[in-house]
């Protein structure tokens, strides 16, 4: 009997995703029909063709950046429209965020290990909370400038670090002449940023910061304080980081628990990165960065209820719970100097594993693309996907492949029409490689103009969002287990619904601001 319940389950999970995938290519296909072609698309085109022929060529990468490259830079086709601080009301993109966020439920409801025993009071209440921040930030103006000081914060450590930079590295970090080195203008951010965090974990303040969330979610959501004081921390610290203001309880935790603290680590994004990411998508143009810096900021707060949701979904909680909140008195480090010197050494290792991980990635992506364009060649579809997509691929490769897998879940958000395969494709790198990776596309996306609508810009933002890509589900493995070696098999057995629920975050996070936004 459980037998054949099972797979019943499987055959309403394969008709759902086939459903969606029929919805998505008849809407893609009548959107792109219906669009008028303006003067600039064939350009766009162009330079989308442009990006995937440098991964697949590396001799292109090698070419030295022209003036009109620079310009590219500084005049973003993007910039007057982020800038809109308005809401807009639009009844079929409300409609459609709606069957969205309805959809992303169902799927979280078809994979729970218990669907009787899910407390939607607290999903509810969860999803409340998430959908409140996203219409605060687009909405009120008080709710923006919150925004907007925490994310001048952001930018104003970007500019410090390009002090310490600049005297390393002189000239070098002139993007005018030089161009956007990757290396010297992202990764010192990281060793900064991880400086900082220890000297205020040292000075007590990220403690009481992280309390305060923490009591609010308790109360709120009906939480342990133990998850809830994981989940907070996870909006300023990183995936293992945080679980060790409660490493103390992890040892005894439930599995509901265990389900939580590993969505809420892969849905949200560290400090550490968020800075990074700011530098990235803003390019050196300082009103980019502050805005980039606002829905980078909400994206991983939004995350923090969302995650709650999505665990509570796929593993509910059915024990007594302990709702008391402490956090740990220990310091990092015996003084100021000694936490600022660990903290920078952290920060450096991490630096150095993205850098390394960065180059192992585009050069496995160039390989795998050399390998796509020679099956495409010998059996002739590299030109009939160039036909078919309009020249923006122009032949079959990995972004291409990404593109369409992924193209029904994001239709589901609300993304333009012709910008549904773009998304596909960042979410793809995102969970099958990193989301550095799927944030480096996007960057050179929005410096290329190749996205036809600016509403999918800032979705894109929100989907990329946090840790949820299969590595994770190693490290979350080997660090929280590390402090709790008994609970490693539960960790092993919820690695890959953690990712799923991560996944589900953050194009819930999308759905929603996405139902306010022209």
């Amino acid at each position: 009997m459980h037998f054949q319940k099972r797979i019943q389950v499987k055959k309403i999970i394969l008709i759902f995703a086939l459903s969606l995938f029929a919805a998505s290519a008849v809407f893609a296909k009548a959107t792109t029909s219906a669009i008028t072609p303006q003067e600039n698309v064939g350009q766009d085109l162009a330079r989308q063709e442009t990006i995937d022929q440098e991964i697949i060529n590396p001799e292109i990468v090698e070419q030295e950046i022209t003036e009109q490259d620079v310009t590219i830079v500084k005049e973003n086709p993007y910039k007057e429209i982020l800038a809109r601080k308005e809401i807009s009301f639009n009844w079929i993109s409300i409609l459609r965020g709606i069957l969205g966020m309805a959809s992303l439920i169902v799927i979280a409801w078809l994979f729970s290990t218990d669907r009787k025993r899910i407390n939607w009071k607290t999903v509810g209440f969860a999803l409340l909370m998430q959908f409140m921040i996203a219409v605060s930030v687009i909405a009120f103006p008080a709710v923006q400038s919150i925004f907007e000081f925490l994310g001048s914060l952001f930018v104003a450590v970007l500019d410090w670090t390009k002090a310490g930079s600049t005297f390393l590295f002189g000239s070098l970090m002139d993007i005018n002449n030089f161009g956007f080195i990757f290396v010297l203008q992202i990764l010192p951010t990281i060793i900064f940023f991880s400086a900082l965090t220890s000297l205020f974990f040292y000075l007590g303040i990220l403690q009481r910061v992280v309390w305060a969330m923490a009591w609010l979610l308790t109360k709120g959501l009906n939480l342990t304080g133990a998850e809830s004081l994981s989940t907070a921390g996870n909006i300023f610290l990183g995936q293992t980081e945080a679980p060790l203001m409660v490493k103390e309880y992890i040892p005894k935790m439930t599995k509901s628990e265990i389900m939580l603290i590993m969505t809420a680590g892969m849905a949200t994004m560290a400090g550490g990165v968020l800075a990074a990411y700011i530098g990235m998508l803003g390019a050196g143009d300082k009103a980019l960065e502050l805005e980039f810096a606002k829905h980078l900021l909400s994206a991983s707060i939004m995350a923090a209820p969302g995650a709650i949701a999505m665990a509570k979904i796929l593993k509910p909680q059915t024990q007594e719970i302990d709702n008391s909140v402490e956090v740990p008195k220990e310091k990092i480090g015996k003084n100021v100097l000694d936490a600022i010197a660990n903290g920078t050494t952290e920060g450096l290792k991490l630096a150095a594993n993205v850098g390394a991980m960065l180059l192992v990635f585009y050069a496995l992506i160039a390989g795998f693309n050399a390998i796509f364009m020679k099956i495409g060649s010998l059996t002739s579809l590299n030109p009939i996907i160039a036909d078919l997509t309009a020249g923006r691929y122009n032949g079959l490769s990995m972004q291409f492949i990404l593109s369409y897998i992924f193209a029904p879940v994001i239709w589901l958000t609300g993304v333009s029409g012709n910008d549904i395969a773009l998304v596909g494709r960042l979410l793809g790198e995102k969970l099958i490689m990193t989301e550095f990776i799927g944030y480096q596309s996007l960057a050179q996306m929005i410096q290329d103009g190749v996205f036809a609508s600016t509403k999918s810009v800032i979705m894109a933002t929100y989907v990329l969002c946090g840790f949820a890509n299969f590595a994770s589900i190693g490290i979350l493995i080997g660090g929280v287990g590390g402090m709790a070696p008994d609970q490693k098999p539960i960790l092993s057995a919820y690695g890959f619904k953690a990712l799923l629920g991560a996944t589900l975050v953050a194009l819930m996070s999308a759905a929603m601001v996405g139902m306010f936004i022209a």
